[in-house]
């Protein structure tokens, strides 16, 4: 009994720490739609070239957008016409190099760290994103469509099936009529676009992120790094294991990272953490699969582990030793905003659950 309570209180600790998030970036996600051009997306970002992938990456780096903000965000790019390559990319920049964040870091770590783990996630970013679109190119198997193509270029917008909704040059329905009369600024279109088309997609996704990311909390070792920081490369293994399934948001993720590094564990493992930990919890690797398959998620996990782990080794060999902060305060207390943050996201979780079921 005491083990089932513990996975309840991790998995409501996780809702708590990402939910008002969550909610937070479906937002933002509505207001670009409504605030960017209507050709935008499609000319900026839906070719499989390098550029799109250096223009996602860009777009990323000033959004203070959290790695959980950041899944709505990408889910709203590939809707738009993103390519591949180019959402992967923003996944992977955005959470790291964010204002928050960039701040956040240098008051643990200083600035030769703070540039050296933005400038490693943008090159990181940049070389998922090329590989995502080389392997796309002339796959038959392309990244997922959505189920409704609501696109805010207009000629992305596909003939419809008989199973799904129809829209054409003269429908009238609130999507249909944000391509063709834009004029003003609509919150009811943001709402209904960042709560009904995107959340509706990743509902399952989440939850099932949260679940398996409850379960790590559970039943892992908590001491299981610093025991074993005299081998390198292992520790190195260790932690992109451990970091990889956790939800760590990029900003909360530091104090941890001071905490490992004052306790003996070498600098390079502590940036593998920080750098593998916010672009692939369980929850954006369950959302990446939904978007783009098994093969795609493969790739995106494997390149970002074996870069971190050559960053993180590159940062043992040339600086031993940091200045952090020896005070510092990791609060695992949440307010009532918090509780309503998750209140909110399982209720909408419970909707498009049995919606899609009945």
């Amino acid at each position: 009994m005491d083990i089932i309570k513990e996975f309840f209180i991790n998995f409501i600790n996780l809702a708590n720490a990402m939910s008002i998030y969550i909610l937070i970036g479906l937002i933002i996600a509505g207001v670009l739609k409504e605030l960017l051009p209507s050709d935008f997306i499609s000319k900026h970002l839906g070719k499989n070239n390098f550029l799109s992938v250096i223009k996602a990456t860009i777009l990323g780096i000033p959004m203070p957008v959290c790695s959980c903000s950041v899944i709505p965000l990408a889910k709203s790019l590939q809707k738009e016409g993103a390519s591949r390559g180019a959402v992967q990319s923003f996944l992977i920049s955005t959470p790291i190099t964010g204002v928050d964040s960039i701040l956040a870091t240098y008051s643990f770590f200083g600035w030769f760290f703070t540039l050296y783990r933005v400038i490693t996630s943008v090159i990181m970013a940049i070389i998922v994103g090329v590989l995502q679109n080389i392997i796309s190119k002339g796959s038959k198997d392309e990244e997922k469509k959505p189920k409704f193509n609501i696109g805010l270029n207009p000629t992305l917008i596909q003939k419809p099936s008989s199973q799904n909704i129809t829209f054409n040059n003269s429908c009238n329905s609130g999507c249909c009529s944000s391509q063709t009369e834009k004029n003003s600024f609509s919150l009811k279109r943001v709402f209904n676009y960042a709560f009904n088309t995107l959340f509706g997609d990743i509902a399952k996704s989440l939850l099932i992120g949260l679940f398996i990311g409850a379960l790590f909390s559970t039943f892992l070792p908590k001491e299981l790094i610093s025991t074993l920081s005299s081998n390198l490369f292992l520790t190195y293994l260790i932690v992109i294991v451990i970091a990889m399934p956790l939800y760590v948001c990029a900003t909360s993720s530091l104090p941890i990272g001071a905490s490992l590094l004052a306790s003996g564990v070498p600098i390079g493992a502590v940036f593998v953490f920080l750098s593998a930990g916010p672009a692939t919890n369980s929850i954006t690797m369950s959302v990446v699969k939904d978007m783009f398959g098994k093969k795609s998620l493969i790739l995106y996990i494997s390149t970002i582990a074996i870069f971190s782990i050559i960053f993180g080794y590159a940062l043992d060999s040339t600086l031993s030793d940091l200045n952090i902060q020896e005070n510092f305060n990791v609060s695992e207390d949440y307010g009532v905003i918090n509780y309503i943050a998750s209140a909110i996201m399982f209720i909408l979780m419970a909707y498009f659950i049995l919606k899609k079921k009945s």
